[in-house]
Parts: C-alpha cells; structure tokens; sequence
C-alpha cells in the first residue's frame, strides 16, 4: 500500500513538513509495510516557501531587508530551488503583518519595498522563475514600494518623489520605469532581456479599488481606521488610472488585483508578472501528481478544516488530483467544522480531528506533532 502525505501547515503548531513527519511516524508505528511520500504543501500564502523547499530539496537563502516599515529591518530571505532555477518569494517574511506589533499597523506608513529588495536578490542570484506569494500582508501601496527596489521612481506632479507606502498612492503623477524600459504612454511596458518570469500565486478574487477591493476588505484587520480606508482606495484608483495612461496596462478591475494590499496588480504592471493560483502552482512544482501515481491514499491536513478548505485550498487542491489518480483522500485536521455531506459532496473519504474533546485547545495545539501522530496511527490500522 502507498500513502502520499501532503500537508498545509497547522499555523501556530507544525510546519507543513512537520506534519508530514508525524504522520508518517504514527502510520509506520503500526503498519511498516507501508510506503509513505512526503510532498509538503501550500496554497500560496504563509509558509509556501519553505513548504516547497522541504519539498524539493531546495536551499533557503538568507537576506535582511527592509521591513514594513521603513524604520525596520527584517531577517527575511527566498527559497532556491537550484535543479529549477526558481526563487520562492514570499512578502509575509519581508512585509508581512506578524512582523509588526499592534500599535504600528498602519497601511499608510507600511511599504513593500523590503519584498522588492528580495525579488532583485533572486534575480541576483540568476533565478529564471520567480514564485510571488502574498498572503499575510501588512501593505496598501499597490506594489509601489517593491518596484521602486527594482528602479522604478514614482513622483508627484512637482517632480518630487512620493512616499512609498499608502500615504504616497493619492500623489502619483508620473510613473517612471527603471532605465532601459520603455514607458512611453499607451505603450505596454516588456521586461528587458533577462528578466524571469514571474507568478503570482494568488487564490483571492478581489479587484484593486472599490467596495471589495484591497482598501475596504483587507484595510481595517491592516490597521486602517474607515477615513484610510477611503483615502488609501482613492490612491489606489489614481494609481490604477496612472498606470494606464503611462503604460497602457489595466489594473483595475481584475480578478486577484486586490491581493496583498494591490501587490497584485503592482507585480503586474512594473514586473510583468501573470497570476496564478496558488495550490495548483504549488502541486504542478512539486510533482505531486506524478507521486499520485500508483498510490492507494493521498493524505492532508491544516488546522482547520472548514468551508474555505474546499476553496482552492490544500485540501481542495489535493483531493482534485487523488480522484484522477485513483487514490482515496484523507483529511487529519486540528479541528474540523465541515459535516460530513459537505466533505463526502467534495470528494474526500475519511475526516478526522487530532482534537480529543476532553483536551483544551492550548494543550492540543503543544502536543499537536504527538496527537497528529496518534491519529496517523488509527487511521493506518483501519486500512
């Protein structure tokens, strides 16, 4: 019998290939005949990086940078997959949200540039693929910090160089691209000879500006009071409008624009970046199908295991390929709010929590690897 282990991370307690670990331990406790693979997984956001690294064996490549704020620096860094020649960018470590305490969340002041500054690291280093995730943002400045650490200059309509964070978004006036790239108005701009392809894994649906765009939906948990909620969606328009009349790209309306406080959108227009999603991104990169093969059960989990789940998340993602494979999926989750029609309806075919109802959440999220492990084991014994 062959398992194929692909699990998300349970956030808080076990990285993805944590979870991987324990769950091949608990099952080959009682059942050692069987083959295990471990293929830890993400969807795109927190964590992708070093779940694709564990992955395929790739070396994380350590940098500090400019944090969220430009008073800070941050021990960020990428994944480097060499046999691929591809960085794994992930925002979060440079510019993400858990890096700032309470009281300095502030979308106006918070930039992107320290997630530029890695993006030109990787180019550096000679990748010709480039991984974007941009979950857990701590941003609003529509990408402008990130290009300006590639070369590009944003000035207001005195010449003078705007902030480069939400606050600087409403002053655009001129957009004007790294030396050797044509911006010339109406003339989408190409990324010069030897720049990588870059994918933006998104799995978010929101537009750049307005009610459901990256001001509204994503402002306030970044810190934004309703009066910068409105100010930081005008910027974001302006830019929008600016960027189109400079260099003929539309970035307004579409899907996935929103994400990461308008990164999105940013990556596509000064970066020549194309968005992806991200569990199929991550699933394609890793060859998890080609582990499929031949395999009895695909085994996954997060820490929790809800409606979203079944949202182009790991679950969803690794389910979608077991069936065409011919392969049972199964789902250990820290705590599992799904009935069991909702997770039948989507294809899966054994859900379990590692949550006994007697244990407090605190204690179950310390002895998370050792309940996930039991729980493996149980699972094992039943096939």
């Amino acid at each position: 019998m062959k398992i194929v282990l692909a699990f998300d991370s349970f956030k808080g307690c076990l990285s993805a290939r944590e979870a991987c670990s324990a769950a091949a331990a608990g099952i080959h406790s009682v059942r050692p005949d069987i083959e295990t693979v471990s293929l830890p997984m993400a969807d795109g956001g927190e964590g992708t990086a070093e779940a694709m690294r564990a992955a395929l064996g790739g070396e994380w490549i350590p940098l500090a940078v400019t944090g969220p704020l430009f008073s800070m620096k941050v021990e960020a860094g990428f994944a480097w997959l060499e046999h691929e020649k591809t960085a794994v960018v992930e925002m979060a470590t440079a510019s993400g949200l858990p890096l700032l305490k309470d009281r300095e969340r502030n979308p106006m002041e918070t930039t992107t540039y320290g997630t530029g500054e890695l993006i030109k690291a990787a180019i550096e280093k000679g990748a010709e693929k480039i991984l974007l995730t941009v979950g857990g943002s701590a941003t609003v400045d529509g990408g402008i910090g990130a290009a300006a650490a590639l070369g590009w200059r944003f000035l207001d309509a005195e010449d003078r160089e705007i902030p480069l964070s939400g606050k600087g978004l409403g002053l655009v006036a001129q957009i004007c691209p790294p030396e050797g790239r044509d911006g010339s108005p109406n003339r989408p701009w190409t990324p010069r000879r030897g720049v990588p392809t870059i994918d933006v894994l998104c799995d978010v649906t929101n537009p750049l500006c307005g009610p459901n765009g990256a001001a509204h939906i994503y402002g306030p948990q970044k810190g934004a009071t309703s009066e910068m909620v409105e100010e930081l969606d005008a910027g974001l328009k302006k830019l929008s409008v600016k960027v189109s009349e400079q260099l003929g790209i539309e970035t307004a309306d579409f899907s996935g624009a929103g994400a990461a406080g308008g990164l999105s959108a940013g990556a596509v227009a000064f970066l020549g970046g194309r968005l992806v999603r991200g569990i199929d991104t991550v699933m394609e990169v890793t060859g998890l199908a080609d582990a499929l093969e031949g395999a009895d059960w695909a085994l996954t989990g997060e820490g929790r295991f809800d409606s979203q789940s079944l949202q182009g998340k790991v679950a969803d993602g690794v389910a979608r390929l077991a069936k065409k494979a011919g392969a049972k999926t199964g789902v250990i989750a820290g705590l599992v709010e799904l009935s069991e029609a909702e997770w039948r309806a989507a294809g899966i075919d054994s859900v379990s929590s590692i949550c006994p109802e007697t244990m407090s959440p605190g204690e179950s999220m310390h002895r998370a690897a050792e309940l996930l492990s039991e729980r493996a084991a149980t699972f094992a014994r039943g096939l």
